[in-house]
């Protein structure tokens, strides 16, 4: 299905349903994600993206005949409210928990959603994971009732380094500076394993405490001490701003080689600071022509921004859950998540960037990445400034996608 299709399809409404259904079941999806309080920013993104696909589904038919219901619980940026939001919406009746912008989080429902399926055998729930990364998660966490639709440490890492080295930017000499904690360290290590490989010497890294420091001097006095040519951080949100803001108060020369710095406000409080440094992200809307520009502009018409950050991973890979569903044939009207579960193995979708699916052994999906660099050459401004992202290499889903983890042994129905 093309991209253009997918769009006249949302015009047209064509149906997609179970013909002489009756009384068909709805499906239900439960967005658990973290809708207010000081860390609802990037929540509040996941749900316009939400809220923008399945609206396309539900506009081409929905599901088995039904508009697909969705309802929204408020996880408030922490695992214990995710885990009670997790028990309510299954208890409210839905078979779908989408949820992304937390690894913590997200380790707390898959092992929710994994035990709740182990008790409730041909009542199984998935949990659709729209951009939590840590490695564990497709690795010793991996279940069959678990997808995910972002990229993960190893993805955003290798190509980031991959298209700096093909544009002539890398060096040599690289050092990793991250927050301590589960996806900081897969960032280290990530940086680490493809040294040699890529050709460039980790000549020091630091693992630091996530968003409590206010004063990164001490850390950017160590890198410039280090003579390197790129810092490679998985920082985000103000850790990655007062780390880069710091870099430049000192005059490091170095380049930043990131996985978020198109968080919106970054641009706009780095400004200048930001000129030249680079992130590896799916989207870009300079990326593929046309395909990338009408879905930018649609994207905009119906939400009022233009997509970023997180929104465009979690659109593409509602995407593919949308095309999987029309193949899913339901034995009476009833819904099966397992079968949902199999055709999301076995789909694929056309999107703005290129080709999308999912790899059955381990449940990461494979699609296109672009690095891109900030610069005043991009179309597309950021937070209004003069700057935006422009693209300088993309890589197919196949030449993205790291190798499935020794660690997930995934147990399969039946």
């Amino acid at each position: 299905m093309t991209f253009n299709a997918f769009l006249r399809a949302g015009v047209a409404c064509a149906t997609i349903a179970l013909a002489g259904a009756a009384a068909a079941e709805p499906l239900k999806i439960a967005l658990v994600e973290t809708l207010s309080g000081p860390q609802a920013s990037t929540g509040l993104l996941y749900r316009t993206a939400v809220q923008y696909q399945i609206g396309k589904i539900n506009a081409a038919g929905g599901f088995n005949g039904e508009k697909i219901a969705l309802v929204e619980y408020d996880n408030q940026g922490g695992p214990v409210g995710a885990a009670d939001r997790v028990k309510a919406a299954i208890a409210d009746g839905a078979q779908i928990i989408l949820q992304g912008s937390s690894s913590a989080v997200a380790g707390q429902i898959t092992e929710d959603v994994r035990k709740f399926n182990l008790r409730n055998k041909g009542k199984e729930v998935l949990y659709l994971n729209l951009g939590a990364e840590a490695l564990e998660l497709t690795g010793a966490k991996c279940h069959f009732y678990h997808f995910r639709f972002s990229p993960n440490a190893a993805i955003r890492f290798k190509t980031v380094a991959l298209g700096m080295k093909g544009k002539g930017i890398l060096g040599t000499r690289a050092y990793a500076i991250d927050q301590n904690y589960s996806w900081g360290v897969d960032v280290e290590n990530t940086v680490v394993a493809n040294a040699k490989e890529i050709g460039y010497e980790v000549v020091d890294k630091t693992l630091h405490e996530v968003n409590k420091i206010q004063d990164f001097s001490p850390y950017v006095a160590k890198i410039q001490a280090a003579n390197v040519d790129t810092v490679f951080t998985g920082n985000w949100s103000n850790d990655l701003l007062l780390l880069m803001k710091a870099a430049s108060g000192a005059g490091l020369k170095a380049r930043f080689a990131t996985a978020f710095l198109d968080q919106p406000g970054n641009i706009g409080n780095a400004g200048a600071i930001a000129e030249g440094h680079v992130v590896s992200t799916p989207f870009n809307p300079e990326a593929n022509g046309d395909a990338t520009r009408v879905f930018a502009e649609d994207y905009k018409a119906v939400t009022g921004h233009y997509p970023a950050y997180v929104e465009p991973a979690a659109v593409f890979g509602l995407m593919l859950f949308g095309e999987a569903l029309k193949d899913v044939k339901l034995d009476g009207g009833k819904i099966d998540t397992t079968k949902i579960a199999l055709s999301i193995e076995k789909a694929t979708v056309k999107t703005p960037m290129g080709d999308y699916s999912m790899r059955s052994d381990d449940h990461q999906a494979q699609f296109p990445m672009v690095v891109q660099t900030v610069s005043k050459e991009a179309k597309v401004k950021a937070d209004g400034t003069e700057f935006g992202f422009l693209p300088i290499k993309s890589f197919t889903g196949a030449e993205s996608i790291d190798p499935v983890q020794s660690t997930c042994s995934m147990q399969r129905p039946g």
